[in-house]
């Protein structure tokens, strides 16, 4: 009993010592806080398959140095998934560049539950996500500093979106649920107080697309870039997480996995609705090759400049909110005369 008392003291201290080695997040001196998202890594451990998904995000990780990584769900597909889910992370984590995970819909089917994985992922050197306490995985915040380190700049949702319906007579996938919902309004609301009544820029990451993705996809008259080869695989019933965003006024932009033919990103009412690029190997269906979404915030700015990364170096669909998703006003442009 003193032994795994002692084990347990141990873990806990272990965890401790290395969040505490982590700096606070901040704007650097040119003002810019750069994000990469992973997203849809499906790895399994010992299988070749999945080197090129490892290779990737070292890949990306050496070019773009970020200041934070999220990796958006279904990081692991298989047994032993403590073993396959620190393999994928170390690659952050080595590079002691401060790192976040949101649980996919596949993540806990590998032998491993949600609350274990999320204090394995604890364990991690750079891992800055919040005790869990008695819930078994918490919606959390991240906040980002200003570049002087005294006031919060900008701030991150990360939710859990679940993974599959729990109604028998509703197929599909899961929805953010009400109580989630009620828990932004709160944060969004503090933190606007905090801020004097404005809203900080905000951003928000999870796995699964809300129902409004498929809704601006398809609106003929909302601007969207990247690559749309599939229905959004969103939740079959709306809680009214867009809508609680829209009326806070804080977040610019989400940004999910799930769809691995999917790399876009559309604004709609205000609000862009963008997904990661698939990051894994040839474990789980795939059209595009892997690589991931840089997003890089503007302190004092309601703007974020965003890119897709792919292998050698190649960079597509570059865009800065919210410029290259307004359209002109055709009237006012000169006259051409030649």
């Amino acid at each position: 009993m003193q032994r795994i008392s002692l084990a347990l003291c141990l873990a806990f201290l272990t965890v401790l010592f290395c969040q505490a080695q982590v700096a606070p997040l901040k704007f650097n001196k040119n003002g810019e806080f750069k994000i990469v998202q992973f997203t849809d890594i499906h790895f399994k451990y010992g299988n070749p398959a999945s080197d090129i998904a490892l290779k990737r995000i070292n890949e990306v990780l050496d070019a773009e140095h970020p200041d934070l990584v999220v990796f958006t769900g279904d990081v692991v597909y298989a047994a032993p998934a403590d073993t396959a889910m620190r393999t994928v992370l170390s690659c952050a984590s080595s590079r002691k560049i401060p790192f976040v995970v949101t649980f996919g819909n596949h993540d806990n089917e590998q032998g491993k539950t949600r609350a274990e994985l999320y204090d394995i992922i604890r364990t991690l050197p750079y891992n800055i996500q919040p005790d869990r306490g008695a819930v078994e995985s918490p919606d959390y915040v991240l906040t980002v500093k200003s570049s002087d380190g005294k006031k919060d700049a900008s701030v991150l949702y990360c939710l859990d979106s679940h993974s599959y319906s729990k109604l028998p007579d509703v197929k599909g996938y899961d929805w953010l649920t009400f109580d989630q919902v009620n828990w932004y309004r709160q944060q969004s609301a503090a933190f606007t107080a905090q801020n004097g009544g404005k809203p900080l820029p905000a951003l928000a990451f999870f796995h699964i697309p809300l129902p409004e993705y498929n809704e601006a996809a398809s609106d003929e008259n909302a601007i969207l870039y990247g690559t749309r080869m599939e229905k959004a695989c969103a939740a079959a019933i709306n809680t009214g997480m867009f809508a609680a965003m829209k009326e806070a006024g804080d977040v610019m932009g989400t940004f999910v996995g799930h769809d691995h033919d999917n790399d876009y990103s559309v604004m709609w009412k205000g609000i862009v609705l963008a997904y990661g690029r698939f990051t894994g190997g040839n474990t789980e269906y795939n059209h595009l090759s892997n690589g991931a979404r840089v997003i890089v915030l503007k302190e004092g700015e309601r703007t974020f400049t965003s890119w897709i990364r792919l292998k050698g170096g190649e960079l597509k669909d570059k865009t800065v909110y919210p410029d290259s998703y307004v359209k002109d006003d055709w009237r006012k442009r000169p006259l051409v005369t030649e």
